[in-house]
């Protein structure tokens, strides 16, 4: 039985390929790991193939372009109890695996390197990705996703392959390595990390790696994820702001170290109790979303809600909301017939008519969102739940 697979993604890398496959064959010799060389090639046209077929490496075709692609058609093709991945660009040194191989053993789902910790070569990583890209990037995954890894990105990873196939990553470019990560930590999978190093890249040519492309790509991901941070905390402080904002300015103007704030800070007040009230509105469609098609874990806390909200209670207080603007309405009007139709001071006709487009449109909006939670809180069978995950794009 093999117990590691030692896997490489691999798009035209004949300058460096046979390096990195010499180097994880002698560390399956001198550690007496029974285990293989897996070569995921993405469509190489130098003849990497041949090259790491003549080598004695196992090759198989990943028929979607990307890196994320080819790694997961290498860990679905990988017949090793565990995987380790690196790049085949001779950046990683493919001879010293034993810390990965330790904790894995040791029961570890996933082991990820930290080259911060064991050491970078001089121009082995851009500035660009040292000091702003990486460690910004990894920050907001430890926050938002609790993980202990300081290296979201390090390229050299091993893992439990069960575990992670039972992940279904699904990114064919470079945020499969950030999706590993935030969708073990979401399942409560036991992550450990060890240091590793990174040399210059062997090669000739330019990397694969588009700077800013890749690193928006991994940040949309992690905040695809994170719902909480995406809309929830961001629209309970601005509703929260809005609402405090709101009501002080209801009773007439507040004057603040010689600064009066009156109708303009009125509409500013408005304009953020709208924001954050949609975005907490979108938070609960995306987490019951996110839920119904397994991409985020349920709770305890959220099972409690999703069985508590209802259509029916949406269309209640969404009722009582829209029939307070509509009366509010009602009265500026009636008292702009007492006034004759004519010019109105706007510092008392703005304050209600305000608080009537507020609540009106809160109003509507509570009730189509009952609505929509209703339509995704409707039973729907196995296989078109599965069929549905799997046209899920992020």
């Amino acid at each position: 039985m093999i117990e590691l697979t030692i896997l490489m993604p691999c798009l035209n890398e004949a300058e460096t390929l046979e390096t990195c496959i010499r180097k994880a064959q002698s560390y399956l010799v001198r550690s007496g790991i029974s285990g293989e060389v897996l070569i995921s090639d993405n469509g190489s046209s130098d003849g990497s193939q041949a090259l790491a077929e003549s080598l004695g490496a196992r090759v198989v075709h990943a028929p979607r372009k990307g890196y994320g692609a080819a790694l997961a058609a290498g860990i679905d093709a990988a017949r090793g109890r565990y995987v380790i991945m690196g790049d085949s660009d001779d950046s990683y040194d493919f001879s010293q695996l034993d810390d990965f191989v330790d904790q894995l053993r040791a029961g570890a789902d996933l082991v990820m390197g930290n080259r911060f910790r064991g050491g970078i070569a001089e121009g082995a990583m851009p500035p660009l990705h040292r000091y702003l890209g990486n460690p910004v990037l990894s920050t907001i995954g430890r926050v938002f996703y609790r993980t202990p890894v300081g290296d979201f990105h390090c390229g050299l990873r091993g893992f439990s392959r069960q575990a992670i196939l039972s992940l279904r990553l699904d990114t064919p470019g470079m945020e499969f390595a950030s999706e590993m990560v935030i969708k073990a930590s979401l399942s409560d999978m036991r992550i450990e990390e060890v240091p590793t190093t990174l040399s210059r890249d062997g090669r000739s040519r330019p990397p694969h790696l588009r700077s800013w492309r890749d690193g928006w790509l991994h940040l949309k991901l992690l905040f695809t994820y994170a719902p909480h941070w995406l809309f929830y905390y961001p629209g309970l402080a601005l509703l929260s702001v809005g609402l405090s904002l709101f009501a002080l300015l209801m009773m007439g103007p507040i004057t603040l170290g010689g600064v009066t704030f009156d109708i303009a800070a009125l509409i500013l007040a408005s304009t953020l109790i709208l924001s954050g009230y949609q975005m907490a509105c979108f938070y609960g469609i995306a987490r019951l979303f996110a839920v119904r098609f397994k991409l985020l874990p349920s709770s305890p806390r959220f099972e409690r809600i999703a069985a508590w909200a209802s259509v029916d209670r949406a269309c209640q207080f969404g009722g009582l909301l829209l029939a307070a603007g509509i009366i509010s309405a009602v009265a500026s009007l009636i008292f702009w017939w007492q006034a004759g139709w004519g010019d109105l001071d706007p510092s008392v006709i703005v304050r209600p008519a305000l608080f009537a487009v507020i609540s009106a449109s809160l109003g509507v909006q509570t009730i189509t969102t009952g609505f929509l939670w209703g339509m995704l809180s409707q039973q729907v069978s196995a296989d078109v739940n599965s069929r549905a995950f799997k046209s899920v794009q992020v």
